[in-house]
């Protein structure tokens, strides 16, 4: 929303960018669960979504808002795991690992080319934060 109103851009709502649903219940070992779906893309907990189908559900509306918005920058805020979902249908290498490694926030560039993913480049870092950090007066902060 803060990014919208900054640049004077209407804010756009998809629910299509939701986080993945794990399951209708609490479950109890978050990590086991997590695993058993990368490993397992199609698999799914009792009411949950399989990571497939979140996926599927994810690339379609980026790939609305590339159509959409063409030779355009977008800013899309989702969560982590329907980022790492996302990124992995464009590139493997962007699978469960990533998805562990990302930080909260976190903050993504992908290029499109013809309406295809080109790259994907991470463009900050909790170290920049950090250091933005001590530039500023503490009562600031």
């Amino acid at each position: 929303e803060g990014v919208a109103d900054a640049a004077d851009a209407p804010l756009i709502v998809d629910e299509d960018l939701r986080e993945r649903e794990l399951a209708d219940s609490p479950i109890e070992d978050f990590d086991e669960a997590v695993e058993h779906l990368w490993a397992n893309p199609n698999a799914s907990h009792p009411g949950g979504e399989s990571h497939a189908e979140a996926q599927v559900r994810g690339v379609a509306a980026v790939d609305r808002l590339v159509e959409a918005y063409p030779d355009r920058h977008v800013v899309v805020g989702t969560h982590a795991t329907l980022m790492a979902l996302v990124f992995n249908a464009y590139d493997p290498r962007y699978g469960r690992e990533f998805w562990t490694g990302l930080t909260t926030p976190d903050v993504y560039e992908v290029t499109f080319v013809g309406g295809e993913a080109f790259s994907i480049a991470r463009t900050w870092t909790p170290e920049e934060d950090d250091r933005a950090d001590a530039d500023r007066d503490p009562a600031e902060r």
